[in-house]
């Protein structure tokens, strides 16, 4: 399905306008019509302008989408539509959410294997919740990361902040919301990273739930290169489907299927990381294309590997997986004709975004 360019989204609107122009027309129809029959077409005007109303707010809706496609480990930008956009993301905020957890759980010693409480303040707004979990639920760390990353589970979100934010909140000695330690940590992880168009609200990326998250292409296209250093992450993003458990309030265990909501996990070389939809976010993908490294012989025992991997961000589409592939369809040829080059770099040329390693 070839992708709409802003030339025909413009087209559509004209068209449009027209056919409102039309249908709002006070001219008189040359044939008479008996009183039931101009009550049919009536009601047919309305309906069809109705129709066309909600297409153009659709088109214009979607028509702003942005999008980064670059080398992770180059950083070289290679292609891109409104980068630096501020505009939700949805639940990609769950990327940052399991990577704090997972560098807590890290820098604490803490195993993945160890069991949250499901807090009652999970369920103060209506969520996704897959895995029909409620207040007193346990699900260990491990499991909820795979529902969160794999599911866009906000329930399973919100548990690991809470757990989380708890566990700080004692080592440090102090009282207060462990919802908002937890996202503190989400927001110093973006500041050294360099998303300095970015702030997290909350741990699920649920705009009417608290203060607002938003974010960019290229701030989310930062995150995922960090997130795809750590071996750890990668794994939970790559798998298709996993068995998890719950162990419910009464003392029953129960086990659930979660499938990875990424569409295009599979293909185009493609092994993570997270898809995420909401209403005011649209539809939301970032992926990471990975591509066997380059190895260069330099002597008979020294040689040069170029490792390759193509990050791609595409934020308020309408057809998030059609962009997806276009992007990487296109963005890969470009890179192998700059590698041609000598992986030159000059003042006409598309810019770096270096991601500082951090621990």
């Amino acid at each position: 399905m070839r992708t709409k360019t802003i030339q025909d989204r413009a087209n559509d609107k004209d068209v449009i306008r027209g056919c409102l122009n039309l249908m709002l027309s006070d001219e008189k129809l040359p044939l008479m019509f008996n009183p039931l029959t101009s009550l049919i077409l009536s009601l047919m005007k309305i309906i069809v302008t109705c129709s066309l109303i909600l297409s153009m707010s659709a088109s214009v809706l979607f028509s702003s989408e942005s999008y980064i496609a670059m080398e992770a480990h180059t950083g070289k930008v290679l292609l891109a539509a409104k980068p630096e956009q501020k505009r939700p993301v949805a639940s990609l905020t769950m990327i940052a959410t399991a990577k704090v957890v997972l560098d807590w759980a890290d820098a604490s010693q803490t195993s993945l294997a160890s069991q949250a409480f499901v807090p009652q303040s999970a369920f103060a707004f209506q969520s996704s919740n897959p895995m029909g979990l409620r207040p007193g639920d346990r699900v260990t760390l491990r499991d909820a990361i795979y529902s969160a990353l794999m599911g866009s589970d906000n329930i399973a979100a919100h548990t690991l902040a809470d757990h989380v934010g708890r566990a700080i909140l004692a080592h440090r000695r102090q009282a207060g919301d462990p919802q908002k330690i937890f996202v503190a940590e989400m927001n110093y992880l973006a500041k050294a990273l360099g998303m300095r168009r970015t702030r997290f609200g909350n741990s699920h990326g649920l705009n009417h739930v608290g203060r607002k998250s938003y974010s960019t292409a290229s701030d989310i296209a930062r995150l995922c290169v960090h997130v795809m250093r750590d071996t750890g992450f990668a794994f939970y993003v790559k798998q298709k489907s996993r068995n998890i458990y719950v162990n419910k309030a009464g003392g029953r265990k129960l086990a659930f299927k979660v499938t990875n909501g990424n569409p295009l996990l599979g293909v185009f070389g493609i092994n993570g990381i997270k898809s995420g939809s909401s209403v005011s976010a649209g539809q939301c993908l970032a992926v990471n294309a990975h591509r066997s490294p380059l190895v260069k012989k330099l002597s008979d025992d020294r040689a040069q590997i170029r490792y390759r991997d193509l990050i791609v961000v595409v934020l308020g589409s309408n057809d998030f997986a059609a962009r997806s592939k276009q992007l990487i369809s296109q963005a890969w040829p470009m890179y192998d004709s700059w590698a041609a080059s000598g992986y030159q770099q000059n003042a006409q040329s598309s810019k770096l975004i270096v991601v500082p390693k951090i621990r």
